[in-house]
């Protein structure tokens, strides 16, 4: 017995074809000599990562030849791809543990607040020793440390918008499945996965486009008090920008929104319209998106194929977890735990705080030591106002922006990849630009340094809303045009509450976000000239350059508590009354 979410079919959409058991069609062939092509490409790459190499012997400088660009663009692509699988299966992992479990959701989402502000800098400088000594000998530690980086910028929007999505199933669905009383497996894929599927392909295409963004911190890191730039986009867009070569960055740039538009054609925009089949709602829209992919994929027998090829461990995996018990009550309404198991759980979380706490101070007391905490705390009070001001003037511009994109099908055909290259653009591209503007108007980076942040950051609110907006039911959009409400009225009663939750999610995310972008907003370099801006960034994008652990430790920390605390006492509460009030279940 299965959960249906939506009809299969949609107007607009080529129908699927049967899947035949029979020969081979020439569409097969096709998509069997690109996925063969594909591998071979991956192999080569795969290769070239894990070469023979000891952190005190460099592989040799990133080139600025235009003919490396394609390969560049390959190996950064690759290291995209590998970040975005591993955000997936933690988002699913994390996501699925805090929606379920009360006393994990008191730990995991304030734990994925503080990763969500900690810096890149920061996390590669901490873990970057433990890669190499894991893949010691070869280059994949370094590989491995940059693609942990590309996840550190994906990962926490992702898990974010799959919570969200978990805690506003709509009730009747979560009843039909108890009903039906499906095993947890069948509950995570015809119901949870479903559910979301929205929401985490958009948020998904914010990620990969915010991995983008922070290309250069990425592809650029500090190895035995070294840097060590791996070959690709990142690290040529940084190298250029070193020696101010502007026809280099230019031409970096049209190869990025090339490789940005192609991976939008080949896999974001398939994917967009397939998920059309996912969304609740009575009537069917009028205009759905259309993916020339999608119509060969459904055209093909290849996936067919291989479904009935990987349908034995499906059914395996479903076996497996029957012993589990079967969904007889709802997941995630009734999440209480004994008096006792509450009070140990969080004793001993307060114990582990505490020690955490102790053994930062005195560590802190032994190197930068404790005075250094307050002028710390008024940089993060300088970036906070930054991150404030771009959080602000991002609503007021993309949530109208978001919802007219969101709401009308045709215009998001158009309009998701030209977002998807904003979303992309890494700041180092501008920097050339942004010190000649900023030279030239007199106005200084604690000012300007705003625009750079917003390019890192508003994209949230914006992808979150088209989510949102897209997702607002068919026959609720034709019950207002029948009711005659349009104009304030119509954003007041209907479309601000249907996007609400979507919007938070966004903002949420934004904010942690905009904290991860002043690193490139608050400290500008091109050539020989130089621009620093008051802030936190500023202060851990030095300590990082210096090599001074214990500042990017103690910045980072900084940057945490800020941010948990308006996350606590703002977003979170916000958070709950949204979902107790605009839930569309």
């Amino acid at each position: 017995m299965t959960l249906e979410l939506a009809i299969p079919n949609r107007p607009g959409t080529t129908p699927r074809a049967p899947r035949a058991h029979g020969r081979l069609r020439t569409v097969d062939y096709l998509i069997v000599a690109a996925a063969v092509l594909l591998i071979l490409v991956v192999l080569r790459l795969f290769r070239d990562m894990s070469v023979p190499w000891t952190p005190d012997a460099a592989v040799g400088s990133v080139s600025t030849d235009a003919a490396e660009l394609p390969y560049y663009a390959a190996r950064t692509t690759l290291r995209m791809f590998i970040g975005l699988v591993a955000s997936i299966l933690f988002s699913l992992v994390v996501g699925q543990w805090a929606a379920r479990s009360r006393r994990a959701e008191k730990v995991l989402v304030p734990m994925v607040d503080v990763l969500q502000s900690v810096p890149v800098l920061a996390l590669v400088s901490i873990t970057v020793t433990a890669f190499v000594a894991l893949f010691r000998g070869s280059y994949l530690g370094a590989e491995a440390a940059c693609s942990f980086a590309i996840f550190t910028a994906m990962a926490w929007n992702m898990t974010f918008a799959y919570y969200q999505a978990l805690r506003t199933v709509p009730r009747e669905l979560d009843e039909a499945a108890r009903m039906m009383r499906l095993t947890r497996w069948q509950r995570l894929w015809q119901l949870e996965i479903p559910a979301a599927m929205v929401p985490m392909i958009w948020n998904g295409m914010m990620s990969f486009g915010g991995a983008w963004f922070m290309l250069a911190a990425s592809e650029v890191i500090t190895v035995s008090g070294r840097d060590e730039a791996l070959p690709g986009m990142g690290s040529f867009i940084a190298a250029a920008t070193s020696q101010a070569q502007v026809g280099t960055l230019m031409l970096g740039a049209l190869v990025m929104v090339i490789t940005i538009v192609l991976v939008n054609v080949l896999f974001w925009r398939p994917l967009t319209a397939w998920a059309e089949r996912f969304r609740v709602e009575n009537t069917e829209s009028a205009s759905a998106p259309r993916s020339l992919v999608l119509d060969l994929l459904r055209r093909s027998t290849v996936p067919g194929r291989l479904a009935r090829m990987l349908r034995p461990v499906g059914e395996g995996i479903d076996r497996g977890m029957r012993v589990f018990g079967r969904s007889t009550r709802s997941a995630y309404d009734d999440r209480t735990g004994s008096r006792a198991g509450d009070v140990l759980f969080f004793g001993l979380l307060f114990a582990v705080l505490a020690w955490g706490t102790w053994t930062l101070a005195a560590y802190f007391e032994r190197t930068v030591g404790l005075a250094e905490f307050g002028p710390t705390a008024l940089l993060g009070l300088a970036s906070l106002s930054r991150v404030m001001v771009l959080l602000v003037v991002s609503t007021l511009v993309w949530v109208p922006v978001g919802v007219w994109i969101g709401m009308n099908p045709r215009i998001c055909r158009f309009a998701q990849p030209v977002v998807q290259v904003l979303v992309s653009f890494p700041a180092q591209f501008l920097f050339i630009f942004v010190i000649a503007a900023l030279t030239y108007t007199g106005i200084s980076l604690n000012f300007g340094g705003i625009v750079l942040m917003a390019l890192g950051a508003q994209w949230y609110v914006l992808f979150n809303v088209i989510a949102a907006a897209g997702q607002i039911p068919t026959d609720l959009r034709e019950a207002m045009d029948d009711l005659g409400v349009h104009g304030v009225q119509r954003w007041k009663s209907f479309i601000l509450p249907a996007i609400a939750p979507g919007y938070l999610v966004g903002a949420i995310t934004a904010f942690g976000g905009a904290w991860n972008a002043t690193l490139v907003g608050e400290v500008v370099e091109a050539g020989h000239t130089r621009m620093e801006a008051y802030g936190l960034g500023a202060y851990i994008t030095n300590a990082t350059a210096d090599d001074v652990f214990a500042k990017v430790l103690l910045g980072t920390v900084v940057m945490s508590i800020v941010t948990v605390s308006i996350n606590r006492l703002v977003w979170r509460r916000l958070q709950r009354r949204t979902e107790a009030r605009f839930s569309l279940s």
